[in-house]
């Protein structure tokens, strides 16, 4: 075996350390869910010939209703497709702070922000594509692309331990989970300065985290934190001051709160990208919930076939009733329809 091949094994190896185990995946303590009907648009998206997608790890819409896919495959890559799923062009080609994806969101204002688990960035890019702000550093070449020594050292204000999701409140201030190494959640103000933290030592007490996984804000700029490792979502104030733990659905691999005068809380209980047997029966489904934690539903089943989930990584829930999945197993991305009325006849899955 060649030197760079041991190489990537040992790359490989570091981040499955740090990724899995941290916890097993466990099955919801909610009982008695009643079940949202839901389908799956076939082929929605359209590829050109000889590009796919690789892992499904973020995916988001904008204004206009385009979708962006950010995906691991040769390299990580951000593809846009238009309303209808036709694909428009890939954002950020060899760009230095791609290397490894973990999450996609858009803000109010249309601007694509990408978070890279690999190069400890989180990265703005305007509608038109354009670099227009990076937060932390990517490590020397030396160090290799996945640092996970535990216990990790003390964090610091503008560098990342494996960065996990973004969001932002009403005045653009940053919210960034830092998640797999420094187990914390980042407040910066909307030009990028430090304002303050929560967590670090990675624990189960309240408001400490274990792999701060996923991340969402609603309309007051409460903070919800898909807290992985411990199980439960975390629901912070503006200032960071924990305000509530939902600890009933499962291990939050991926959260996601609709905009609009109603807002709903997603929480994916996925099955995990490591597929042990003993988690299909118990893992795979997303709660529909309000913001105060009642559950109003549940969805979807681990699998790989339409309308089932393999490893949900992120949920795109601007309209609540028509989401959008990314999926790591099944190397794809999803358009989910809640209470259809009828069969849809246009495009999810490639």
């Amino acid at each position: 075996m060649g030197r760079g091949a041991r190489d990537g094994l040992v790359v490989i190896a570091l981040l499955l350390i740090g990724a899995w185990p941290l916890a097993a995946q466990t099955k919801a303590k909610a009982e008695n869910v009643p079940v949202i009907p839901h389908t799956s648009v076939p082929n929605f998206f359209k590829l050109p010939p000889d590009l796919y997608f690789g892992e499904g790890i973020g995916i988001a819409t904008n204004s206009k209703g385009h979708v962006f896919v950010y995906h691991r495959s040769g390299d990580t890559r951000l593809f846009e497709f238009d309303q209808n799923g036709t694909y428009l062009r890939e954002i950020g080609q060899g760009l230095y702070g791609l290397e490894f994806a973990h999450a996609v969101r858009v803000d109010a204002q249309d601007n694509i922000w990408v978070v890279d688990e690999g190069t400890n960035m989180i990265i703005k890019f305007n509608p038109e594509g354009r670099v227009m702000m990076v937060l932390g550093r990517r490590p020397e070449p030396v160090a290799g692309p996945f640092d996970s020594t535990l216990p990790a050292t003390p964090p610091e204000k503008y560098r990342f331990g494996r960065p996990t999701d973004v969001t932002w409140d009403a005045q653009g201030n940053i919210f960034v989970s830092d998640g797999y190494v420094n187990s914390r959640v980042v407040k910066y103000d909307k030009n990028g300065r430090f304002l303050k933290s929560v967590g670090g030592a990675r624990g189960s007490a309240p408001s400490e985290m274990n792999t701060p996984h996923s991340m969402s804000a609603d309309a007051q700029g409460n903070i919800y934190v898909g807290d992985r490792g411990n199980a439960r979502v975390q629901v912070f104030d503006n200032d960071l001051t924990l305000r509530a733990v939902y600890d009933n659905v499962g291990n939050p691999w991926a959260v996601c709160v609709s905009p609009g005068p109603h807002q709903y809380l997603f929480v994916s209980n996925s099955n995990p990208d490591s597929n042990p047997a003993p988690s299909w029966a118990i893992t795979g489904e997303v709660y529909k919930m309000e913001l105060d934690g009642t559950i109003v539903g549940k969805f979807g089943k681990a699998g790989k076939g339409l309308g089932e989930f393999s490893t949900i990584h992120e949920i795109d829930c601007r309209n609540p009733n028509e989401l959008f999945v990314s999926e790591i197993s099944a190397w794809r991305a999803q358009k989910i329809i809640l209470n259809p009325t009828k069969a849809p006849t246009t495009a999810a899955a490639k």
